[in-house]
């Protein structure tokens, strides 16, 4: 029997401590679940903010085969000329055209063929264009060039990526939301076959305020004042999903997996 393929999608990787946590655990997931592809948001992988070249090459050193991005992708000015000659780094499609950087690319196996869209909500998002109109151009641009699709939707408000989910139910074989670093608990395979998750969650200190050093975050809210922000190290996570194909069945899943390790050790 041919072996359905497998998808192995970490949610946002925050700051040095999400990174070590991926490298940490990545060999461990690889051996359990055998993924055909490796996909990682990595738009806050770089000091928990946006993405550098020497970041982005570290992931794909690991074994990463493609990365995506969101808001922050345009923190560090490095990255820019990168994003334009690195196909397997994606910004959201649906940014403007102007902006450095491409919004889809296909992943060839020979045997499969996977193509991964990025997407930004735009709801309490600033995406340059509406995210449901560059998904058909996605989906276009695609047709007839890949077996299975996975998009990564990310997006503020969960109303938004509930709807793309059922927007490309049947259609893609993946929708998977990222963005508030929070595990949700509604994986499943929707109708038409499509697996999906409102949110991912975060590769990154749990211990932390999404990411951030509880106190600084705390102080912030209470105070009312600016804060300089850092990346807390305290109870590292790595969150996961893992999507199992449909064998033989073009833009079809079988089922979604929830990764939720800790990493106990990692510093």
């Amino acid at each position: 029997m041919i072996k359905p393929p497998g998808i192995l999608f970490v949610g946002d990787i925050v700051g040095g401590i999400g990174r070590r946590t991926l490298l940490a655990l990545l060999p461990a997931l690889r051996e359990r679940f055998a993924p055909d592809f490796v996909i990682v948001n990595g738009e806050n992988a770089a000091g928990g903010v946006g993405i550098t070249p020497k970041v982005a090459e570290q992931l794909f050193g690991a074994g990463v085969d493609v990365i995506t991005l969101g808001n922050h992708t345009y923190r560090h000015r490095e990255i820019y000329a990168y994003l334009d000659s690195e196909e397997r780094i994606l910004r959201p499609a649906n940014f403007l055209r102007s902006q450095p950087g491409h919004g889809w690319c296909v992943v060839d196996r020979g045997s499969v063929r996977l193509g991964v869209v990025s997407l930004s909500g735009n709801l309490f998002m600033n995406a340059g264009r509406p995210a449901f109109v560059e998904a058909e151009a996605a989906l276009g641009s695609l047709s007839g060039r890949v077996d299975h699709v996975l998009v990564d939707m990310h997006g503020e408000a969960t109303s938004e990526k509930v709807a793309m989910g059922w927007y490309l139910d049947g259609r893609v074989t993946a929708v998977v939301g990222t963005h508030t670093h929070v595990p949700t608990a509604d994986s499943r395979v929707l109708p038409g076959g499509t697996a999906y998750i409102t949110d991912v969650g975060m590769t990154g200190p749990r211990g932390g305020v999404i990411g951030v050093k509880r106190e600084l975050a705390i102080e912030a809210l209470v105070s009312q004042m600016p804060v300089r922000f850092e990346t807390s190290t305290d109870d590292p996570w790595l969150n996961a999903v893992f999507v199992r194909c449909a064998a033989g069945v073009p833009m079809r899943a079988e089922g979604i997996e929830q990764v939720l390790e800790p990493a106990a050790g990692v510093v």
